[in-house]
């Protein structure tokens, strides 16, 4: 038998509202660690966003780099495969892959070409031994791919899906030669597949939007396991419980708490997948919003805030997150003031005041909805951009070039 944890979205070096989550992470791995020995993995997979952004900060690459000393150290004979995602740069991620690669640390950040232009399909097999030292699953280790990475002779009714497919298949087809009929067929993906709920606010509708989702039915019928990233929340997908994404292992943002967050285990044994179960990840810093069932009047959300129970013996980097939600018939320009002073003294951290206004007085036509520049996704800035100078919505190919853009700078960090 081979046991594989499947985890993804770390997301390291991510801020919310401003306070750093590097706590929470170190909390996470140290985790991760102990379930890794506990339950005697013989490979780690991680699909993809490592870090939150192209250019993350020097403390997050060595967080990353301290954990993979410290399992390699307690479990020397652990594969780590880990793939880039949508959020990191694919040339970083792959920078110390020579040196990783000694010690059975296997980073894929993109998809790089061989000689003859055709991607280097050899960089993208993994085969993962089991404690026996036996080769039991032949893992394709896809990164995300972006839109210069697909074949430009793709063809189909959508040439975008059809050029993901093309590059699955094609792996697959070098997988299945690698292992000549012994072991099973895993692959990872970082994507948004048709069928995936996202949880608001946090992940980016990538490969040009939900219209590009992909299918299930692009992962080849013989792939035994697909380990995803890019959505927070755990899930199957598209009715395949052998498709999975594993979800984010903290909340990375006030409205993933209401989830439960993991890292699967997943095990295989004579070459075919035997049981997947989710490991739940503790939460090291919880999150609180006041009042729990949406906005209420001031004076109740402050009688709500003294009534708070909050747990006593806590470090500071231990306070729960706290989000208000107050409903007001007219501004208040010391609602802040009056909050913080409620709060003053106890164990909590104020990240955002949601304020709400339950009425204008101007008649319902008139009435607009004020939306702050931080709650918009790139591309609703864009399309409410060009609703001010023309008529209707952007057409699909000018949304197309946007999302390129947007990648491209975001890959320039």
């Amino acid at each position: 038998m081979l046991r594989l944890i499947h985890t993804a979205d770390w997301h390291l070096g991510h801020t919310l509202h401003g306070v750093s989550r590097d706590f929470e992470h170190e909390r996470f791995l140290a985790w991760l660690l102990e379930a890794l020995v506990t339950e005697r993995a013989d490979a780690l997979v991680v699909a993809g966003d490592v870090f939150d952004s192209a250019n993350p900060p020097a403390s997050a690459q060595a967080t990353l780099y301290r954990f993979l000393r410290d399992a390699k150290q307690r479990l020397p004979g652990l594969a780590v495969v880990i793939v880039g995602g949508n959020h990191d740069s694919a040339s970083r991620l792959s920078a110390p892959a020579p040196v990783l690669d000694a010690f059975g640390v296997h980073v894929v950040g993109g998809l790089s070409l061989a000689d003859g232009g055709e991607p280097d399909w050899d960089r993208l097999i993994v085969p993962l031994k089991n404690a026996a030292g036996e080769v039991e699953v032949w893992l394709g280790a896809m990164p995300f791919l972006r839109t210069a990475d697909l074949p430009r002779s793709a063809e189909g009714d959508d040439p975008l899906i059809a050029g993901v497919a093309a590059r699955y298949q094609a792996l697959t087809d070098c997988l299945r030669a690698a292992a000549q009929g012994r072991g099973a067929l895993a692959l990872t993906g970082h994507c948004y597949m048709t069928g995936g709920q996202l949880s608001e606010l946090s992940e980016r509708k990538i490969l040009g939007g939900n219209q590009h989702a992909l299918p299930v039915s692009l992962f080849p019928a013989d792939v035994a396991y697909v380990a995803l990233g890019h959505l927070h929340l755990a899930q199957a997908v598209g009715g395949a419980p052998h498709v999975r994404y594993s979800g984010s292992p903290i909340p990375l943002s006030l409205d993933e708490a209401v989830y439960p967050h993991q890292v699967l285990r997943v095990d295989f044994e004579s070459g075919a997948l035997r049981d997947v179960q989710a490991l739940r990840v503790p939460r090291a810093v919880e999150i609180l919003r006041v009042p729990a069932e949406g906005p209420a009047l001031l004076d109740a959300v402050l009688e709500a805030l003294a009534r708070l129970d909050l747990p006593a013996g806590l470090e500071p980097a231990e306070y729960p997150f706290l989000e208000v939600r107050v409903a007001l018939d007219r501004p208040q320009p010391a609602l802040r003031q009056r909050l913080d002073e409620a709060l003053a003294g106890r164990p909590v951290r104020l990240l955002k005041v949601t304020a709400s206004y339950t009425g204008s007085g101007n008649a319902l036509a008139d009435a607009t909805v004020p939306a702050q520049l931080d709650a918009l996704a790139p591309d609703q800035v864009f399309t409410r951009r060009y609703q001010s100078l023309h008529d209707g919505e952007p057409a699909a190919e000018l949304m197309a070039a946007f999302h390129e853009l947007v990648e491209q700078v975001r890959e320039s960090g």
